[in-house]
């Protein structure tokens, strides 16, 4: 569920040099930024504890500087800009709406201000994992572990690993399978980049379809996204149909709802599961 709480900080005057005119960025000129981060406050609002919520005085610093150094042609860009950073540093804020006025804009009309407003949030996305080739659970784990170092990216849940037999060409090694959550501000296309550098990193070679790797990632799930094109299908292709997928994702996703079928993920393995077994 989408938090609905937020706490707000209104018209945050900044002297800055964003503009595409050489007036406005040697000059620089006023203007004024409206944040509102939306996060579950409850815990703040039951313990007192202001390190349970979102500091407001530090956000405003934060964003005020942040503007204030750089420089972008376009408005649009500044406050994707200061959209990223904040999310990126403040990992308690689930979305975040930026309005960026400029009241002094040299358009030659008379007007109060000219503006521009945005609203992001973190996707979330589950990810398929396997190796069978190595040290399999090493592959894994530095596959993870590189996705957290992208500033981008938090891998949130992970589930058990378990070995499978082989899917589509048996004559191979066993797998060692997982699935994961991940928190991201990366766009899908941008994922599916970032996932393949990662699996390349561990010596993924792609010769032979359904053949041995020492690293595949996979994405299964991304927000309720239903896409499909050449590079990339979402929800992934037949996932539906296999156990050494659902089994793992039902044991940290079981209510996310598999957005073509409408069931959530744990009837899908026990539907699966059902079939394998009959």
């Amino acid at each position: 569920m989408k938090a609905t709480d937020s706490i707000k900080i209104e018209d945050l005057e900044v002297f800055a040099r964003h503009g595409v005119l050489t007036e406005e960025k040697s000059l620089g000129q006023k203007f004024a930024i409206t944040l509102e981060c939306f996060f579950d406050v409850s815990a703040a609002g039951r313990s007192d504890d202001l390190t349970k919520t979102v500091n407001y005085k530090e956000l405003a610093d934060f964003a005020s500087e942040l503007f204030r150094v750089n420089a972008f042609d376009l408005i649009e860009a500044a406050a994707e800009h200061l959209a990223r950073e904040i999310l990126v540093r403040y990992s308690l804020i689930e979305m975040i709406k930026i309005k960026i006025s400029k009241p002094w804009a040299p358009i030659g009309h008379s007007v109060k201000t000219v503006s521009v407003q945005i609203a992001r949030s973190r996707h979330t996305a589950y990810i398929s994992t396997g190796s069978n080739m190595g040290d399999r659970e090493e592959h894994i784990r530095r596959g993870i572990a590189a996705l957290n170092e992208n500033k981008l990216c938090r891998v949130t849940k992970v589930s058990d690993f378990i070995e499978t037999k082989p899917y589509g060409n048996e004559n191979q090694d066993k797998f060692i399978n997982a699935c994961f959550e991940l928190k991201t501000l990366l766009s899908a296309e941008e994922l599916l980049k970032l996932i393949h550098e990662i699996e390349k990193s561990e010596g993924r070679t792609r010769k032979e379809h359904w053949g041995p790797r020492t690293l595949d990632l996979d994405i299964l799930l991304y927000d309720d996204l239903i896409m499909r094109s050449d590079s990339l299908n979402i929800p992934h292709i037949d996932m539906e149909n296999r156990q050494f997928v659902l089994q793992p994702l039902a044991q940290i996703a079981p209510e996310t709802i598999h957005p073509l079928h409408g069931m959530p993920i744990a009837r899908l393995a026990d539907i699966l599961a059902n079939r394998c077994t009959a």
